[in-house]
């Protein structure tokens, strides 16, 4: 759920006006904001509901889905409690008093919202109408595909093809997965740093692709995709690589074009009049025969709803991720749900890579620590970062300025020599090379300070003022979707100044980089520090994550994997001991019913 807020005025815009009873005393606790409030109070009017507790309940619905929950989980309601005591310090005849479950749960159901089907009550969890069906179209679509039965596997061909692509790069368990996909309509495939995913995929594909050229006699279509634009293009450039080494790409009868990646929101058909609808759904199907999915922790329900009604049931489907990363941004956790929900299912489409292939192995071995859920599990991943001997350190400080000017102000150097000196391919391989990544944007550990600080060193460095916003070297990051422009969310690109004076922006997506006017990109930021969130699908040579304090309601176990797993060779960890053991211990917790819904 969103964290407790502690209103600083009366005039605090997160406090409703004019509100009493339960709803009006969870507003003044914080609990639950201004929009919570009016959304129930309208939904309340429509159906002539005027239950306090109902109210209540449909107030914490919408604000469990603001903080990524499906729904409101009342079992969780005691931990929000103390929150809400932490947060205020409120002494105890003060604290509030939250209604009898059982008779809170019996009004629910009996109430006016309920049976208008704004509200649901299903698997111990109050849903919004939107997300209740969201989530059982999910299920259905992907039971559904199951129930189809396994495709038609021709097994000469099978064998032939895993002779094709076996060797000292494939082991047993990619070949197992190969296998697998060959015999499924649905992949679900998982793995951590290292395990050799994108190795699988590139060897699925081109097993796919064989059986599909007997069965059909043409090649087979073949799409690619990620939530953002930059985990498309390392879709894109791995799995080209990987499929040119075997010999698969040409314009033989037994070869494949090279496949095109793009962002889910550009395979569905993006509408500039509708942003939660697409021009691919039922009744427009996708033309692909295989559809490839990687990072799919980071796919929401919606997006997954919106996947699922649009690919051909006829077709492949390959779903590609690692369920110990962060969740998606918006509402569920529809990887880790696959997963668990499958874990006992007699056909499941779940297949795991375990296997580290990697030669980092102490980012291997604290990404291991860090998967453990023993009780000691701080102490390990402690004992990991303690023993570092160059490709993991750990700086222990409450300086953080300290440990990291020296670091930052050097990799900002490089930029922007190499985009005065080298040009824009220089320049974006140097941005590459090293990523500081914090957990928060605003704050004193946030990426705002963090990027302000950078640049003040980089002035101060080369002795003269940077001059203007679009300065040589300055690294970007594309915050969102122009479909004009064809440049994508999540994609980097660097500032480089002409001979002539002006200065352009050259986005590295797919494809060779392209330079643009500043004036024609809109949602773009400084990247001298970027969200652990917002580094999801990216790596760099280098990694330095700075930790917040131990109090800091954003640490998780999941959000420390997912920083530690963007580094390539080597890694830094900033912080003290108490953060790091705050971020082991806490792990993020989302209430869904997705799980349940595709147990056997």
């Amino acid at each position: 759920m969103t964290e407790i807020f502690e209103p600083t005025s009366p005039h605090d815009p997160r406090l409703a006006r004019r509100v009493d009873g339960l709803l009006g005393s969870f507003n003044a606790a914080g609990v639950v904001d201004a929009a919570d409030v009016r959304v129930a109070e309208r939904v309340a009017a429509l159906a002539g509901e005027d239950d306090d507790r109902v109210l209540l309940a449909a107030a914490l619905a919408v604000r469990s889905v603001r903080g990524g929950s499906v729904g409101l989980d009342l079992d969780a309601l005691p931990e929000l409690s103390t929150e809400v005591e932490e947060v205020a310090q409120r002494p105890s005849r003060d604290r509030l008093r939250w209604p009898d479950r059982a008779d809170w749960v019996a009004a629910i159901e009996s109430s006016a919202l309920v049976a208008a089907e704004v509200l649901h009550v299903e698997h111990d969890l109050v849903y919004l109408d939107r997300y209740h069906r969201l989530e059982r179209q999910v299920a259905d679509d992907l039971t559904g595909r199951i129930a189809l039965g396994p495709p038609a596997v021709d097994e000469a061909v099978l064998a032939a093809t895993m002779a094709r692509i076996s060797g000292e790069h494939l082991s047993e368990e990619q070949a197992a997965a190969v296998r697998h996909a060959a015999r499924h309509r649905t992949t679900v495939l998982t793995g951590g740093p290292g395990t050799g995913k994108t190795t699988t995929v590139a060897r699925l594909v081109l097993a796919l692709a064989d059986q599909f050229a007997v069965a059909h006699e043409r090649r087979m279509s073949i799409a690619l995709a990620a939530p953002t634009g930059k985990a498309a293009t390392r879709l894109q450039e791995a799995v080209a690589a990987e499929l040119g080494a075997l010999g698969a790409l040409g314009d033989a009868d037994h070869q494949l074009a090279p496949p095109e990646a793009m962002t889910l929101h550009r395979l569905l058909g993006w509408r500039p009049d509708n942003t939660t609808r697409f021009r691919h759904a039922r009744g427009n199907r996708l033309k692909y025969d295989l559809v490839v999915v990687d990072e799919a922790s980071m796919v929401d329900l919606t997006m997954m709803a919106r996947l699922l009604e649009a690919v051909r049931p006829d077709s492949r489907l390959v779903l590609v991720g690692d369920p110990r990363q962060l969740t998606s941004v918006g509402a569920g956790a529809v990887l880790s749900d696959l997963v668990a929900g499958f874990a006992e299912h007699p056909d499941s489409p779940v297949v795991a890579l375990t296997e580290n292939h990697r030669s980092t192995e102490e980012i291997k071995g604290l990404a291991a620590a860090l998967r453990d859920d023993s009780p000691d599990a701080a102490d390990r991943v402690l004992e990991v970062l303690r023993a570092g001997t160059g490709e993991v350190e750990w700086r222990e400080t409450a300086d953080p300025v300290a440990a990291l000017q020296a670091e930052c102000t050097a990799a900002a150097v490089r930029i922007r020599d190499a985009a005065v000196d080298d040009g824009p391919e220089a320049a974006l391989a140097a941005i590459e090379g090293f990523r500081l990544l914090c957990a928060h944007r605003d704050g004193p550990y946030g990426v705002r300070v963090w990027n302000r600080h950078v640049e003040q060193w980089l002035a101060a460095e080369t002795g003269a003022p940077l001059g203007s916003a679009w300065y040589a070297g300055r690294p970007l990051l594309v915050t969102s979707n122009d479909y004009a422009l064809d440049v994508y969310n999540g994609e980097t690109g660097v500032v480089v100044t002409e001979p002539s004076g002006r200065a352009r922006a050259w986005i590295a997506g797919a494809g060779a980089p392209r330079p643009f006017a500043p004036a024609r990109l809109d949602a773009i930021e400084t990247m001298h520090a970027m969200t652990i969130h917002k580094s999801q699908g990216s790596q760099a040579t280098r990694i330095a994550v700075l930790l917040p304090e131990e109090g800091s309601r954003l640490l998780s176990r999941e959000l420390f994997y997912t920083a530690v797993t963007r580094a390539g060779e080597s890694l830094l960890v900033v912080g003290s001991e108490a953060a790091v053991r705050a971020a082991v211990t806490m792990t993020a917790q989302r209430a869904t019913g997705l799980r349940h819904r595709l147990a056997p």
